[in-house]
């Protein structure tokens, strides 16, 4: 299966566990694509697949990776520094913040990367600097995030399925038809006709101070984690000690929890500006190309993007090409596209901006439409 395919890098591997668990093959007259699959679409995907393995686009660039994660240690070191030297009066103060922040928000990125499997041929120096970089460098369980974010790819923006979607409806109401849903119901849990002026004071600032900080220990515990949670301990040793020598306790807090919030506003801003705006309902069982395009969208390519985003701004190849190593996105951009075109499917790209207005403009029309079944319906 297509999914199977994407998400696996040693197929070999994990086939041998697998034969633990078949419990049968299918009868030779009994189709291999379902109703609802585009055959067609399948067929020549596969085939750009292949292509993309003998054009070794699966391949990682190491040096790459490298000079990446040099980068973030050189900010994580510098954003200490900076108080270290320049004291901690406002100005260095918010000086640290602002480098602290770009430090984690790129090491978010690159732990997305690890998660993936896209860094290293072998897939334990994976789970291994996974553990170095989202554990002890970011204070998250690796295996919560992957745990939540395999969901997430298997089934982007499908109802139940998807957990990054899971705020609806309770915080907000999401998609078209999920909010006529809702008002023809006369379900409120929230003033879903606000709510794309209260999504920049509660999601964005709030996700990883609150939500996030809390469910990754909770996870991390009940599932026994151990070896997660022993990473995750010395992130805040190391951050309390090292900070705690410089600031007062009050300032400290306050420190952390800025910085928490300018991080999780970042990565919201970045993560749902793909996914959002696009179609989300319940899932129609489609195949794996169409499910992965209908829920996601691109962003422009520029230094700047691809940096600040972490090649996020490449969505559809990450989704239709989980393994991918994120340096090799543009080259397979063209291909996609070529793909979507044949076969008369969008493939939306926009600018960087538009994409953010995206989100909230996408926010009021679902609260607009929640209001008009609410009160008519």
């Amino acid at each position: 299966q297509d999914a199977f395919v994407a998400f696996h890098v040693d197929k070999v591997l994990v086939s041998k566990y697998l034969k633990s668990l078949q419990i049968g093959e299918l009868a030779p007259d009994q189709p291999s694509i379902e109703p609802t699959k585009n055959k067609m679409l399948v067929k020549d995907f596969r085939e750009l697949r292949a292509t993309v393995e003998k054009m070794g686009l699966l391949k990682p660039n190491q040096l790459f990776f490298f000079l990446h994660l040099a980068h973030i240690l050189l900010l994580d070191t510098a954003a200490w520094l900076i108080l270290f030297y320049f004291g901690t009066s406002l100005m260095p103060f918010i000086g640290s913040l602002v480098v602290l922040t770009i430090s984690q928000v790129q090491a978010s990125w690159l732990q997305h990367d690890l998660g993936h499997l896209s860094v290293f041929r072998k897939t334990k120096w994976n789970h291994l600097l996974h553990k170095f970089v989202m554990c002890h460098l970011i204070g998250a369980s690796a295996k919560w995030w992957t745990l939540l974010h395999s969901r997430h790819h298997a089934k982007p923006n499908c109802f139940q399925k998807d957990p990054d979607i899971d705020m609806h409806p309770f915080l907000f109401t999401l998609g078209k038809k999920f909010s006529v849903e809702l008002g023809i119901q006369k379900k409120k849990y929230m003033p879903y006709n606000h709510q794309h002026k209260y999504f920049f004071i509660t999601l964005p600032p709030l996700l990883f101070p609150t939500y996030f900080h809390c469910h990754t220990f909770y996870i991390a515990y009940t599932k026994r984690y151990w070896v997660d949670l022993a990473w995750m301990l010395t992130f805040y040793i190391r951050f309390f000690y090292t900070y705690g020598s410089l600031l007062e306790i009050k300032s400290l807090l306050a420190y952390y929890f800025i910085f928490r919030m300018l991080e999780s506003s970042w990565f919201v801003w970045v993560s749902q500006m793909n996914h959002i705006p696009m179609d989300i309902y319940y899932d129609n069982n489609l195949d794996w190309v169409s499910t992965q395009l209908q829920a996601t969208c691109n962003v422009e390519q520029s230094l700047f993007n691809d940096w600040f985003t972490g090649h996020l701004n490449f969505q559809i190849e990450h989704h239709l090409f989980p393994t991918m190593p994120r340096h090799n996105y543009w080259k397979v951009a063209p291909l996609v596209k070529s793909l979507c075109a044949k076969h008369g499917i969008e493939y939306q790209c926009k600018p960087l901006l538009t994409a953010f207005a995206d989100i909230v403009h996408s926010l009021k029309n679902s609260g607009e439409l929640w209001l008009d079944a609410y009160l008519h319906k």
